[in-house]
């Protein structure tokens, strides 16, 4: 009786409710506050998303859910509504802090047995439609896996039942760095995670008086990388020597430390941000006006999981900088890489890890389409590159009153500002902070 298993007239229920109470007396009702950044579309009317999901539980169950269990869960929120044909927008930009998914650690490339369950599992794709793996999966499961996955393919891993109550809390959308020798050898998004343990057996079978695995997860996106533990110590606030002894699972601003500081951008945020269509959702569009005084820069949303290079190279110029906060923020744009404010105003920094004229094209016109959903009127826009670029390619960025930022040294940045006058002339076109 979860999520999955809401129907569409349930949810229509809860929005008739919602029509005759009043939003107010809505949310006083089932415990909700306003504005929590995910609204449900329906008849061009916009509905708070986990109001509306906890009500409609109490039409399919006969009891409401309420706003503490759906905490978190906005990833398995948006997808079982989407699932039922309904449109899900963002309201607004959204900072990724404290907010930002789990981040799990999961050593799988130490023993004989792990390594072959990689082997299996992670090296290759699984075809969990094929009766061999089918026949062990219920219904409910098989067709979350295929939303997230229509070829009928994915890759797999899991926990042992002594892991249950770390792994309770984890949904769609949260990050597993796989690891072992000393490194994170791989980096995850989860997609369908659910307890099975026939098809745990089927995809890794147990030795002979060995431990079954229960919890299963698909992974939406999957980057094999070699980063070195004393890079994520650094991040997470350990000792540079310190072993991951197991599963660990972490969340808030450990979470947001480890994931962002790795510049990692998973597919579920795009998609709650608005910047990928959600699975299984048919979207109507209106037909835009023909004319308009905005520039709008039409940048395909990033799908890299993780580039270790832009990573590397945003959380060292992160770390050269003093007195200013820097967050990042999540936009039907995309996600920006670092959002700074501090004495000289607010700066949006979009970095590259070539200097070559593709890569500096691309960061003019990410930097150019997520000024326009800033949190707040930008004062400076910036490239960041490893090393300084081309005379010609360094101009085009100034035209456009983009400053250039690269790295002279370990540690040590040197910044090439775009004219006054350009940068004024990009604030005004592209309406810099209007919304």
């Amino acid at each position: 009786m979860g999520l999955g298993d809401l129907t569409r007239e349930n949810v229509l229920r809860a929005m008739e409710e919602h029509d005759d109470l009043g939003e107010e007396a809505f949310f006083l009702r089932y415990g909700f506050e306003p504005a929590r950044g995910l609204s449900l579309i329906h008849e061009e009317r916009r509905y708070e998303l986990g109001a509306i999901a906890g009500a409609a539980h109490r039409y399919a169950f006969g009891r409401p859910l309420p706003s503490e269990v759906l905490t978190g869960e906005c990833a398995s929120v948006t997808r079982a509504l989407a699932q039922l044909g309904f449109e899900v927008r963002r309201s607004r930009t959204t900072a990724l802090t404290s907010s930002a998914p789990r981040l799990l650690i999961s050593p799988s490339y130490g023993s004989a047995e792990s390594r072959q369950h990689w082997k299996d599992t992670l090296d290759r794709t699984v075809p969990f439609t094929d009766e061999r793996y089918g026949r062990h999966l219920t219904e409910s499961q098989r067709r979350q896996l295929l939303t997230l996955h229509p070829e009928g393919r994915s890759r797999f891993w899991g926990a042992r039942p002594r892991h249950d109550d770390k792994m309770a809390a984890v949904t769609t959308g949260d990050v597993v760095l796989f690891t072992g020798d000393n490194h994170v050898r791989a980096i995850g998004e989860v997609g369908v995670i659910f307890r099975n343990q026939e098809f745990a057996d089927a995809l890794w079978p147990p030795k002979q008086g060995g431990e079954s695995w229960r919890t299963v997860y698909s992974l939406r996106q999957f980057q094999t990388t070699e980063l070195p533990y004393t890079v994520l110590n650094s991040l997470l606030g350990y000792k540079s020597n310190f072993k991951y002894p197991g599963q660990m699972v972490f969340s808030e601003e450990k979470a947001a430390a480890g994931i962002n500081g790795l510049l990692i951008t998973t597919r579920t945020a795009l998609e709650e941000a608005g910047a990928l269509p959600v699975p299984g959702a048919v979207r109507m569009m209106q037909v835009e006006r023909q004319h308009t005084h905005t520039v709008i820069v039409e940048q395909p949303a990033r799908r890299l999981l993780f580039d270790r290079v832009e990573a590397e190279l945003v959380s060292a110029y992160r770390d050269s900088l003093t007195e200013v906060r820097v967050e990042r923020f999540a936009t039907e744009a995309g996600i920006c890489d670092l959002y700074v404010d501090g004495p000289e105003g607010r700066e949006l920094i979009e970095a590259k890890s070539r200097v070559d004229r593709p890569h500096v094209r691309a960061a003019l016109a990410q930097l150019l389409d997520y000024a326009r959903h800033a949190p707040a009127p930008i004062d400076r826009l910036a490239a960041l590159f490893p090393a300084p670029l081309a005379s010609k390619t360094l101009g085009l960025l100034h035209h456009y009153g983009i400053d250039s930022v690269h790295r002279t040294a370990e540690g040590v940045f040197e910044r090439l500002p775009a004219p006054e006058s350009r940068r004024r002339f990009i604030r005004d076109l592209i309406g810099v902070g209007s919304h």
